[in-house]
């Protein structure tokens, strides 16, 4: 995914092209898909939210090696998608990734996908999904629930989008 944003937007914007393995033999995105759009752009995100400068975590995954590297696993306790428009083979997306909520022991992500314009319709500025998904802080040893790192807390709570 292509990304232009800092490690302070409160929204990171990034592209990700439609590949042919995404869809059906009619050239339509498998609904599934978005699942993993939604998860890989919210890695992407992390990437950019936890840069330590370095450069090291930045892109394929790094985002999630970023996270653990708290000393926590990240589960997933929740997810919902709602598909809201039909995408095609080699379309763009613009996928939105933003800190929806922040409580002791877990957060939550927003994510939208858009399309500047459908190539099925021709409208312009389609929302083709919207998606949350919370993610639980457990330990890595016992694999229980614990306490957001007070670090990684502060840094989600100051990204909430307003």
């Amino acid at each position: 995914m292509d990304s232009a944003n800092s490690p302070s937007s409160n929204v990171i914007h990034l592209k990700r092209p439609v590949l042919f393995g995404d869809c059906d033999p009619e050239g339509i995105v498998y609904t599934p898909r978005f699942a993993f759009f939604a998860v890989e752009a919210i890695h992407d995100a992390l990437a950019i939210w936890l840069d330590d400068g370095s450069g090291k975590y930045h892109k394929h995954g790094g985002g999630l090696r970023r996270l653990m590297g708290y000393d926590i696993l990240p589960p997933a306790r929740a997810f919902n998608l709602e598909f809201l428009h039909p995408v095609t083979w080699d379309e763009v997306l613009d996928i939105r990734v933003s800190v929806a909520n922040v409580s002791d022991r877990s957060f939550t992500f927003h994510i939208e996908g858009w399309l500047e314009q459908s190539r099925l319709t021709k409208a312009k500025n389609v929302q083709i999904f919207s998606a949350d998904l919370t993610q639980v802080c457990a330990d890595p040893k016992t694999v229980k629930s614990m306490p957001i790192p007070a670090e990684l807390k502060s840094i989600l709570q100051r990204l909430i989008a307003e």
